[in-house]
């Protein structure tokens, strides 16, 4: 998942939504008001309620199967239990294939596309990578860095996510379309090498298998016990309206993940969906990117210690909770 070296600090934002925007931060969680809460609970749906547990046990299945790495039979195996899953929860599924050749080597990728409602001319994007990193390179054991990592948060828990939605949106759907896409070879690439992460998601852009949605979400990074979710730079270029929602949205319903506080840029999957011009957003805990947390316990970014133990139902409802509310409740804010 995307080189430390493309993290950088907010210096000037020059944007006058921004401005805006950040003249409202503080350092002070608040308390929502009566008012927020009615401004998001004015739709009549009822709004199903995200399973935390049952997400958490879609990430733990994922890392059981070992390393998605591709070409590998661990990667083939999950990628069936993945179409097998998606296909009797959704109302259509795409596979878009490709083989990509990146130092040298082939790679035979997956991105994978559940629907929901796909006729609906009104659609939201949600997506996650579900391949894991080929090597441990920030491992502090030299003996692991040719070794897959486990990738519990860096993958499968955004996955996890989109799957527990998905049995939602089996068994009641909202008003608008819902595509659920999972991208391949999302971390490829070595750390000093920018233009070799997001292979599967590059691909995908390019080469869209569906309609343009309205606006799309990222998942990265979204299960650790103690994350922390500050607003990305480039997001908030893209889609200053759903990053306010969302944010909104987390102030609710989280539990203290979602930060109304300047993060910084990061490269991942949300950049080539913009690029092919769809308003999009990144939900990652950007601190784990280049293990700068002061926390040793969250120093375990591309580490085999990317491991379920890492891993909270808690923070994983929060995050399923927030886009359930959104999916449900006047979604389309651009």
């Amino acid at each position: 998942m995307k080189s430390k070296l493309t993290l950088v600090l907010f210096m000037i934002v020059s944007i006058a939504p921004w401005i805006s925007f950040t003249s409202c931060l503080d350092d002070k969680p608040k308390t929502p008001t009566t008012e927020q809460q009615q401004k998001y609970q004015q739709n009549s749906v009822v709004i199903p309620e995200f399973n935390g547990n049952s997400a958490f046990e879609f990430c733990k299945k994922q890392v059981d199967f070992g390393p998605r790495v591709p070409n590998t039979k661990e990667h083939d195996a999950c990628k069936a239990w993945l179409l097998e899953t998606l296909t009797n929860f959704a109302d259509t599924v795409i596979t878009q294939n490709t083989i990509q050749t990146v130092y040298n080597k082939k790679w035979n990728l997956t991105n994978i596309v559940a629907q929901f409602n796909p006729h609906a001319e009104n659609r939201v994007m949600l997506c996650a990578h579900w391949d894991s990193r080929p090597r441990s390179d920030e491992d502090s054991m030299k003996a692991n860095f040719d070794k897959g990592i486990p990738g519990a948060n860096d993958g499968a828990s955004g996955v996890g996510v989109l799957l527990e939605l998905a049995r939602l949106l089996h068994s009641q759907k909202p008003d608008i379309g819902v595509d659920l896409v999972l991208f391949d070879g999302e971390d490829i690439g070595y750390s000093t090498d920018g233009d070799n992460f997001c292979i599967g998601s590059k691909y995908f852009a390019k080469n869209l298998p569906v309609p343009k949605p309205r606006y799309a979400i990222l998942l990265d990074l979204v299960g650790d016990k103690e994350a922390q979710f500050l607003v990305e730079q480039t997001s908030m270029q893209s889609a200053f309206a759903v990053v306010d929602k969302v944010w909104a949205l987390g102030k609710l319903y989280g539990k203290g993940e979602f930060v109304l506080q300047q993060g910084g840029a990061i490269t991942d999957d949300h950049i080539p969906l913009i690029e092919a011009g769809i308003p999009t957003i990144d939900i990652i805990d950007m601190e784990l990117v280049g293990n700068r947390s002061s926390n040793p316990r969250r120093r375990y970014w591309h580490t085999q210690y990317d491991t379920m133990e890492n891993i909270s139902p808690v923070t994983l409802s929060s995050v399923g909770t927030v886009l359930t509310h959104l999916l449900f409740n006047n979604p389309i804010v651009i």
